[in-house]
């Protein structure tokens, strides 16, 4: 049985009224004690850093150090605190990529309040929670990339391959399918993994030799 307020958490997320009501909520909880907020990447990496809470709840689309970078760098650091995406964009590729990089849990928004403490409970005690939403696409990514000689690309991966070719930049291509650009450069990152290239010009010569690109 965990002793009272024996987890520790931190949240970072980028609008602060949906900050605060997932503070007010953790916080609430009898096993729980919220340790801090923050709204900006950088400020959550160092705040992680610091002090070291049994779990983080990070936003994916923080301004200056996306979730998945700041998931990294803490993996990095080899610290115990387990770490929770929390994201508005449920593309399976994202899903796939955090939870490679050793995420505890991948949540969308639409998650209650309810599910947030809950996932932190799961989390917190050595399990895995992954928002029922994303499973299947996160099935169809660890198919795709058990199948390394036949890349699939998502439907997310491979307009982002359409727009690539038509020259578009990452915030240009952010605006147009109404993502970050953050979350762009992670699409981009699957669709260079999956075709084997280390640039846009291959992505595009290669989308065309496989037939990705009418």
């Amino acid at each position: 049985m965990l002793a009272a307020r024996s987890i520790t958490v931190y949240v970072a997320d980028d609008h602060p009224i949906f900050l605060d009501a997932v503070g007010r909520a953790v916080n609430a909880q009898p096993d729980i004690e919220l340790v801090g907020l923050g709204t900006d990447g950088r400020e959550a990496l160092s705040a992680v850093r610091e002090l070291k809470p049994s779990v983080a709840i990070i936003d994916h689309q923080l301004p200056s150090l996306s979730g998945v970078e700041i998931l990294r760098a803490v993996q990095h650091d080899l610290t115990s605190t387990r770490v929770i995406i929390l994201s508005a964009e449920d593309s399976s590729s994202l899903v796939y990529e955090a939870m490679q990089l050793g995420a505890a849990g991948f949540l969308t928004k639409l998650a209650t309040l309810a599910e947030i403490c809950d996932a932190i409970l799961v989390v917190a005690r050595g399990g895995t929670v992954i928002a029922p939403e994303v499973q299947s696409g996160l099935v169809g990514e660890m198919r795709a990339h058990s199948e390394p000689g036949r890349p699939v690309l998502t439907q997310r991966e491979s307009e982002v391959l359409r727009l690539i070719a038509g020259g578009l930049s990452a915030p240009e291509i952010g605006a147009r399918l109404f993502i970050s650009p953050s979350t762009v450069r992670t699409h981009v990152k699957g669709v260079f993994e999956k075709l084997g290239v280390n640039d846009r010009a291959a992505a595009v010569a290669e989308g065309m030799r496989r037939g990705l690109l009418e």
